[in-house]
């Protein structure tokens, strides 16, 4: 173990901790049960993932600073510190005479008074404070201890200044915290879309994003929210980072009004309304696919598939250009160019094949990865899925796989920080984008586009330059005689869809399928709840994709093994179990299995399109975006683990002649180098 890095008073002062006499015994570390208690809370509050993220983030700062004012190597993030505009001067603490006791009631102080904090103003306040102070009770300190006088050496006094620091933090970071993260100026062009009416007739500009009108609205964690949604965090790329560097940003102005965009990927393709020219095909062709996959979501359509690492997985290059998606996304029939893996490395031994339909595997990696299983958001998804890995018992905690290996406690630490920081870049590039470019969604632009007509055959009924493209067997026109055609034949020459056919043909979800079949153009609805349909605020870029590749190549360097401990992650759910919420299903047992975090992290990227959020052009940007900040974010938390900065090599992606770069998906033991895999 480490000696203390502490400042040594003149004077020693004696001092001991409040023990109970039942102190809860956990086989986890102190940070790991405090991790837990702040997963749970994500999926009790409001679903806002920039906000999670930033929350995660911020509670993995006070538990490092909490273990690395006790090291000598470490060095703390804010804790003696000036971050953005925020400082918190440390005048240091004599050495306890039990640096682990000490660290532990450090971090429960710390934890304690972010969190009360924090989640003053959840929906479930009173029993989110209820369990904190039981938290504390149980480990056997005093919640109503607010000193903060450290310097005689309380550890639980330096919990609660770090708190405050967080706190103080938090109120000058660029978020908006005091008035509860509320638009600061952003106004959607676009009128609300009264969801449950047919079109989109009176939408203004078909490449900016519209709110949704619902009847009855819910967010993902199931609370009631205002039926006309509001875009969620708009401004977040003003929020301060945590690796980006500043020859990242870029900074647009609309209306007189800055908007921050870190990693700019340039305007997404625009549709052209009056000549169906410039970056029309592209953009048609990307919404086309989304309710062309919708028709995947059909268990009983015999088409079956081996979803284990097998046949899953391994993407060896990634699309750089518009036209490289259509090859990269099979249109017809799904998912994309992944080889798969030959075999397991950690066995030596072939994946087994896992045979299942298709319409259940697509079904349940949409609901999986919405907003996490219990939802805790795409950040505390991610979150989860370290806890899952730390439990794995092939797991080795050596850093990056290297050197000695660590304890529960430090490895959690660090562990929590670096994969923090990235997840709180990703939202701060991710919402930035969204702010700033303001992307439709596919709901907005399939309704749209079906409004118009099809742009196929001018001597066809109404040709339209900017209408949606006739696909045979997937888009087509109604005709006389269609079952769609309407008692009076009202919706002849109407454009249809063979889709999903949405939740309101489900009565019952523990008893009903929607199923596939054609529906008009103008009812079509995503794969989604009806109280919900699609999350309040732009499509461009994906923050899924975002957080998703960002968190694995996290992962893969903290672990220092691209593969999951053993070589294969999973996540099973059991057949008609209501996992899906939206129907019936799945119809079998069907186990979500991922050999590399990349290729979890490139299912989680597929399941928003099947899901009908994103079109392809939503995804892409968002991995590459994600593929840098992981990197880096993970580059520069190391740089405040180790005394010796450069023992390793930082990396950065200035270093990089491919901006594209990014840890190569098979190598067992990832290190911060440049090759051309991600690309």
């Amino acid at each position: 173990m480490r000696a203390p890095k502490l400042l040594f008073l003149p004077l020693i002062l004696v001092f001991h901790l409040l023990q109970a006499q039942h102190v809860e015994q956990d086989e986890h570390s102190i940070a790991r049960q405090w991790n837990e208690i702040m997963l749970q809370t994500i999926r009790e509050d409001f679903a806002r993932p920039p906000v999670q993220a930033r929350n995660l983030f911020h509670t993995s700062v006070a538990m490092y600073d909490a273990w690395a004012v006790y090291d000598d190597e470490a060095e703390t993030y804010l804790l003696g510190k000036t971050v953005g505009q925020f400082s918190c001067p440390f005048k240091g603490i004599p050495k306890p005479k039990d640096i682990e006791a000490a660290r532990k009631e450090t971090i429960s102080y710390a934890m304690y008074r972010m969190l009360t904090a924090r989640f003053s103003a959840s929906p479930k306040a009173v029993g989110a404070h209820m369990r904190f102070r039981n938290k504390m009770k149980a480990l056997g300190y005093d919640p109503t201890n607010r000193n903060i006088d450290y310097e005689n050496g309380s550890p639980a006094a330096l919990g609660n200044y770090i708190g405050e620091c967080i706190i103080g933090l938090g109120f000058q970071d660029g978020s908006n915290e005091q008035k509860n993260y509320m638009i600061q100026y952003y106004e959607p062009v676009n009128p609300p879309l009264p969801i449950v009416k047919p079109g989109d007739s009176a939408l203004v500009d078909p490449n900016r994003w519209q709110p949704l009108k619902l009847p009855e609205a819910f967010d993902q964690n199931g609370h009631p929210i205002p039926g006309t949604q509001k875009f969620q965090s708009p401004e977040w790329g003003l929020v301060h980072p945590f690796a980006l560097k500043a020859s990242y940003m870029k900074t647009y102005t609309r209306d007189g009004r800055k908007y921050n965009v870190y990693l700019d990927p340039g305007p997404m393709p625009l549709l052209d309304t009056l000549t169906g020219g410039g970056s029309s095909d592209h953009y048609k062709w990307n919404f086309m696919l989304v309710p062309a996959w919708g028709a995947h979501l059909d268990p009983s359509d015999s088409v079956m598939w081996d979803i284990s690492p097998a046949s899953i997985g391994n993407v060896q290059q990634y699309p750089a250009t518009l036209d490289e998606l259509r090859t990269f996304y099979n249109f017809d029939s799904g998912k994309d160019p992944g080889l798969g893996h030959t075999v397991n490395p950690h066995t030596g031994k072939p994946y087994e094949p896992q045979i299942v339909p298709r319409g259940d595997y697509t079904r349940v990696l949409t609901q999986f990865w919405a907003d996490g299983p219990k939802s805790e958001t795409p950040p505390g998804h991610w979150y989860a899925i370290l806890n899952y890995v730390n439990d794995k018992p092939e797991l080795v905690k050596k850093f990056n796989g290297k050197g000695e290996v660590l304890d529960d406690l430090e490895w959690d630490v660090k562990a929590y920080f670096a994969l923090g920081g990235a997840l709180h870049d990703a939202a701060i590039t991710a919402w930035g984008i969204k702010g700033w470019y303001d992307g439709v969604r596919p709901i907005t632009a399939v309704r749209y586009m079906s409004d118009l007509g099809q742009s196929s055959n001018k001597k066809l009924p109404r040709y339209h330059p900017a209408g949606i493209p006739l696909v045979p067997g997937k888009i087509e026109m109604v005709k006389k005689g269609d079952p769609l055609a309407g008692p009076k034949g009202e919706n002849i020459n109407k454009i249809k869809l063979y889709t999903w056919r949405g939740p309101l043909t489900v009565k019952d979800t523990a008893t009903q399928v929607a199923g596939v079949g054609w529906i008009l153009a103008d009812h079509w609805w995503p794969y989604q709840l009806k109280t919900f349909v699609t999350p309040p605020f732009a499509g461009y870029i994906s923050g899924h994709s975002t957080y998703s590749r960002a968190g694995a190549e996290a992962l893969t360097l903290i672990t220092g093994d691209a593969y999951f401990p053993g070589g294969v992650g999973e996540f099973h759910v059991k057949a008609n179990s209501n996992f899906l919420r939206v129907e019936k299903g799945p119809s079998v047992d069907v186990t979500l299995q991922w050999a590399t975090y990349r290729d979890a992290s490139d299912q989680c990227s597929l399941s928003r399109i099947w899901g009908g959020i994103h079109p392809p052009f939503d995804d892409i940007p968002g991995r590459m975006a994600g593929a840098k900040i992981g990197i880096e974010a993970f580059g520069l938390a190391k740089n405040y683990f180790y005394k010796d900065r450069d023992r390793d090599g930082y990396f950065s992606f200035e270093d990089c002649d491919d901006s594209n770069s990014s840890v190569h998906p098979g190598a067992e033991n990832p290190e911060l180098d440049c090759d051309k895999q991600g690309k």
